[in-house]
């Protein structure tokens, strides 16, 4: 027999989730012929077939989570038994994530292996029980009647909970690992706007700032390692614009902002968010941001404290742009304002270091023109 497993489907991501099988087992397939998609934490990708042969069998349903090291599917008829790995996913572009691994799909019953005893485990069938997730209260982390029966309970009284999936499940990830890496601090201001014109690009008079903050203070423009307590300064800006969709928040990047024309990346900017909503963004579009934007003010809001994921340092909020009381030469006037939130990792950038960053920032932003 052999296996098809799954190599490489970009940054390093675990596991990915079957959206919708292209075949059954018994068909004949043709190499390079779409066997199924799938959902990663980051876009859906068609699976080509590695070779011609059968399908003897699928591995997983619509809707089943793929694990590392599972296969996928099984191909008929083939001499060697040793479960051999079949195939390689092409590689969209060179800046792809380098890190190899395989990964595949099992049964639904074995996706998930839990610690509990016959007897749990037919309760929890008998209950309708999902117990995939369910941390055990017992001994080494197994699951007990008492922890079969509280979910129970909880599920009678308040309606079963949807799992996370996809996006959502890799967001919140992806914010539990940083509540428990980063040590953050947030820098807030107001950005003295009334000179710009009505019809001025905010995202990109940001991008602009952004990049200007990056020359002034280079060390949020950076990469940290907290395991190695080593920090790497980018001499280009990737930035990373956080894309709010129904399905969970995506991070495209754009790349080398402080090298670019305005009109490119705006281009750059509308293609990113075409591809983020029709969910064709490429992995490694989503890869490789030196610091982020975060323009949550297009929505609602004023001050944040935004999340800065490892191993960036920095990540700029703006909020609603509003008319605010201030004092000018000693009197008091309407200003256009921009607020702005500007959350740092203290182990890799200090106070000063972000003062000068948002400093150049709102002078930037201050500015009546950058055309």
């Amino acid at each position: 027999m052999k296996y098809f497993k799954l190599p490489d489907l970009g940054e390093g991501l675990p596991e990915a989730e079957i959206v919708e099988w292209m075949i059954s087992e018994g068909d004949s397939v043709k190499t390079d012929q779409i066997l199924a998609t799938v959902e990663t934490a980051k876009a859906i990708i068609e699976i080509p077939s590695p070779q011609d042969g059968t399908i003897a069998h699928l591995f997983g349903l619509a809707g089943d989570t793929i694990h590392t090291g599972e296969p996928l599917l099984e191909f008929a008829g083939e001499e060697d038994d040793s479960g051999t790995v079949v195939g390689v996913l092409k590689k969209e572009s060179d800046t792809a994530a380098t890190d190899h691994f395989f990964i595949g799909a099992a049964p639904s019953t074995q996706a998930h292996s839990q610690k509990m005893t016959p007897a749990v485990r037919s309760l929890a069938s008998r209950l309708n029980v999902e117990t995939d997730n369910l941390q055990g209260s017992g001994l080494n982390g197994q699951l007990t009647t008492e922890d079969i029966e509280r979910l129970a309970r909880t599920d009678r009284t308040h309606g079963k909970a949807e799992p996370l999936r996809g996006v959502r499940k890799q967001m919140a990830r992806n914010m539990a690992m940083a509540h428990a890496e980063v040590v953050p601090v947030t820098l807030v201001e107001d950005a003295d706007i009334h000179n710009w014109a009505e019809t001025e690009d905010i995202t990109i008079r940001l991008i602009h700032a952004i990049a200007a903050g990056c020359l002034a203070e280079p060390a949020l423009n950076a990469w940290f390692d907290g395991q190695q307590l080593a920090r790497r300064k980018h001499s280009k800006i990737n930035l990373g614009v956080a894309v709010d969709t129904a399905q969970g928040l995506f991070v495209p990047v754009i790349r080398d902002i402080g090298n670019r024309s305005l009109h490119d990346i705006r281009g750059g900017l509308n293609q990113l968010r075409e591809d983020v909503i029709n969910r064709t963004i490429p992995p490694s579009e989503l890869q490789g941001g030196t610091i982020t934007l975060s323009n949550f003010g297009t929505i609602a809001g004023r001050y944040a404290s935004p999340i800065v994921v490892p191993p960036t340092v920095a990540i700029l909020g703006a909020g609603v742009i509003r008319d605010q009381a201030v004092c000018v030469a000693g009197e008091i006037v309407a200003r256009r304002t921009l607020p702005l939130s500007l959350t740092f990792d203290h182990r890799a950038a200090t106070g000063g270091e972000a003062a000068r960053f948002i400093r150049a920032v709102i002078d930037d932003l201050a500015k009546e023109s950058i055309s």
